[in-house]
């Protein structure tokens, strides 16, 4: 797989740009300097969230006993449900909250809903799990991977501290039609990810 190919997926699965009228929805009043703060620390905590199932997702799979095709059909239906929600939902990203006002948190609004499960998705966990499977990709590749996850969190942080002028130009309507397009890129990668699983456990029965 390209680091293009990548880049695509994790961009699908974490979706920056749907990121932004969470972002807007959950900072509202907030000081220039709480919406930076805001930011970066949501940023820095999906970060350590998807590095968590980096690095510990194949061994956690493992330890269940679960093998690797069983994974990927499960989570490819996960991932069509999370895209079917996308397409035919309101506009939203991945953690339910739509683009008309998600539930601020308990006064930690970068953790939670931003951090998880908005950037930090259970497709975007699932993705990461997917992408460095040790069964399939060497140490050099997952460390690939990580900077490419890295590369998309930072992209994702570059639109929420831009938040407030993009939202003002793309407005509403404009967000729900890129919703709705990551959400028919993400339908294919999960029917690929059927597709992949079957392909292998037919090989190996």
């Amino acid at each position: 797989m390209t680091i293009f190919e990548q880049f695509v997926i994790l961009w699908v699965v974490i979706d920056p740009i749907g990121t932004i009228p969470v972002f807007v929805a959950v900072t509202a009043g907030q000081a220039p300097e709480a919406l930076r703060r805001t930011a970066f620390q949501a940023a820095g905590v999906a970060a350590l969230v998807l590095g968590f199932f980096l690095v510990f997702g194949q061994f956690l799979i493992d330890a269940l006993g679960i093998s690797l095709p069983a994974f990927q059909i499960a989570g490819g239906l996960i991932l069509f449900a999370f895209a079917f929600t996308m397409i035919f939902g309101q506009p939203m990203n991945g953690s339910g909250a739509t683009s008309g006002g998600p539930e601020r948190g308990d006064g930690m609004p970068a953790i939670f809903p931003l951090a998880v499960p908005s950037i930090a998705s259970p497709g975007a966990m699932l993705a990461i799990v997917l992408l460095t499977d040790n069964n399939r990709f060497s140490v050099p590749e997952q460390a690939v991977t990580a900077a490419v996850m890295l590369a998309v969190l930072g992209c994702a942080l570059v639109l929420m501290l831009l938040a407030g002028p993009i939202l003002r130009v793309i407005r509403a309507s404009g967000a729900a039609i890129v919703s709705r397009v990551m959400g028919m890129v993400l339908a294919a990668v999960a029917v690929d990810n059927v597709i992949e699983a079957v392909r292998v456990l037919i090989l190996e029965g």
